[in-house]
């Protein structure tokens, strides 16, 4: 059999040559907005799910959320809630006011229209590792901190796959480039190798208004068209517990106020910064998102909002952050429970706590993939390319967590579960008989190519046939095929005048020092 990395006919939903952009390392699915078919998974009852809501609700009006943000503080009080210091507790009345106005579904459309994405709904949409400071290949060997070259190369990788569907912050943190310049350097880049929904960090006013600045050249829209509806997202965390900090609540007001999307999403590790109990820790993750949530519908009401979910669990003998775990799935599970009783869309993840791209990574990254479709969730983060409990970023991890997501968007495809008579094949049964196969059948042979879904990194050869053909590990497959994009890779089309005017925006901010940084 040829080399893994080399193009084979496949089945299952291959890409043409337009998907694949003259890129011949594999063939891929075409790009698609998946749609989850199944019934979510839901844990609780209904007594479950108001025992939660009533939890997160006490806690907003007896304990209060921290709000370290002055402008935030002075919305809350104009709002009416009681406001003590940094802090806040806020009614459930006037909550659940808030959540009303938030949309259930909303789109955000790129610089390429055709990249645009539905978030909330049946919809479950991909993206790629964001923020690992760190980076591991196979030609490398080991843990290395993360250079703009590399952060480029996983950039091409989110670009390249279809089950791609947005760009995450910096899929590795390139401490090469200063901090105060690097959301420049990434986001040119970004903007550039990618043509699909990108991302910026709340941290501090500049770096949000250049990133939405830089959004608006690419897309070559006017402040009028970048305000109408939603181009780009930004997403937070909590400082669990009960806190949310300055920058990122003022890069979310930011957004809101210009009319792009925010998603919050609080990191509880139950037994760390959240009760052990893992319904303690969501009732907690819960109350800091909403709370944070109720503020952006009040400053615009009908601001597109996403409810966020990093529950876990620690190793409670090291301390250490599990993921992939029962509980983080469960954890999951109800929060989409949550999510849909508060009519919001909801954020997911990726993730495991695996060190290396071996067998450990992967079940880890399933069950919380699986969590993520069982949950309802309708954007899943860091779906790719995650290792270290988000330290490291790997691009044969990323190869290998698409090949995962492939076959969940293949799974969710209706033709597999179709009914008609074709599908049910009577007639093809009557034909074969007992004493036949159906391999040479018309009704065999008119459906083989599209039948089944085909791999681009499993082997599917038999140990000898395999042992022969080189006995390649499956993170060394990846890792050739990761190379063969890389070299082939085709930047999306982008206007020159628009690429010089991105260039001229970076040369321009940066030689007015960019971002402040705390060194």
């Amino acid at each position: 059999m040829a080399d893994a990395s080399k193009p084979r006919r496949r089945g299952g939903g291959r890409a043409g040559a337009a998907n694949r952009r003259g890129t011949a390392a594999i063939e891929q699915m075409p790009w698609r907005i998946p749609v989850n078919v199944d019934r979510p998974t839901e844990p609780l009852d209904g007594d479950g799910v108001q025992a939660i809501h009533d939890g997160a609700m006490r806690i907003l009006e007896d304990i209060g959320i921290e709000f370290l943000n002055e402008e935030a503080l002075a919305l809350f009080k104009q709002a009416g809630c009681t406001v003590n210091g940094t802090n806040v507790r806020m009614g459930r009345d006037w909550v659940m006011e808030m959540l009303g106005h938030a949309p259930a579904q909303f789109d955000i459309t790129p610089r390429n229209p055709d990249k645009k994405i539905t978030i909330g709904g049946k919809h479950i949409l991909f993206g790629n590792v964001s923020s690992p400071p760190n980076y591991f290949d196979l030609e490398i060997g080991k843990k290395v901190s993360g250079s703009r070259a590399q952060c480029a190369d996983l950039l091409r990788l989110t670009q390249y796959f279809n089950c791609i569907h947005f760009a995450g912050g910096y899929p590795v943190e390139p401490v090469d480039v200063h901090a105060s310049v690097r959301h420049l350097d990434v986001v040119y880049d970004k903007m550039t190798l990618t043509d699909k929904v990108a991302h910026a960090y709340s941290l501090g006013k500049e770096r949000v208004e250049d990133v939405m600045e830089m959004v608006k050249i690419a897309g070559g829209l006017s402040e009028e068209e970048f305000v109408a509806k939603p181009h780009m997202y930004t997403n937070i965390n909590s400082t669990s517990p009960l806190k949310h900090d300055v920058p990122m609540i003022d890069g979310c007001l930011r957004c809101v106020r210009r009319g792009q999307a925010v998603i919050v999403t609080p990191f509880t590790l139950a037994g760390a910064m959240a009760p052990v109990t893992m319904t303690g820790a969501v009732t907690l993750s819960i109350a800091e998102a909403i709370s944070a949530i109720a503020l952006f519908q009040y400053v615009r009401t009908g601001a597109p909002c996403v409810i966020g979910t990093f529950t876990s669990n620690v190793d409670m003998k090291s301390g250490a952050p599990a993921f992939g775990t029962p509980e983080y799935m469960r954890a999951t599970q109800i929060t989409g429970q949550m999510a849909r009783f508060y009519g919001l869309p909801m954020r997911a993840s990726g993730v495991c706590a695996a060190n290396v791209p071996d067998g450990q990574a992967m079940w880890e990254t399933s069950n919380s993939l699986w969590s993520a479709v069982q949950s309802g969730t309708n954007v899943v983060y860091h779906a790719a390319g995650w290792l270290e409990g988000g330290l490291i970023a790997s691009p044969e991890k990323f190869i290998m967590d698409c090949e995962v997501i492939q076959m969940i968007q293949r799974y969710m495809e209706p033709q597999i579960v179709a009914t008609t008579p074709d599908d049910i094949a009577i007639d093809a049964i009557k034909e074969v008989g007992p004493n036949g196969h159906f391999f040479g059948i018309e009704h065999t042979q008119d459906r083989y190519e599209e039948a089944f879904y085909q791999p681009f990194v499993s082997d599917w050869r038999n140990f000898e046939a395999w042992e022969v053909a080189g006995g390649t590990w499956t993170a060394e497959r990846a890792h050739h095929i990761f190379k063969d994009i890389v070299a082939q890779f085709e930047e999306p089309p982008m206007d020159v005048a628009v690429k010089e005017e991105l260039k001229a925006f970076v040369d321009r901010r940066k030689s007015e020092g960019g971002a402040p940084t705390d060194f």
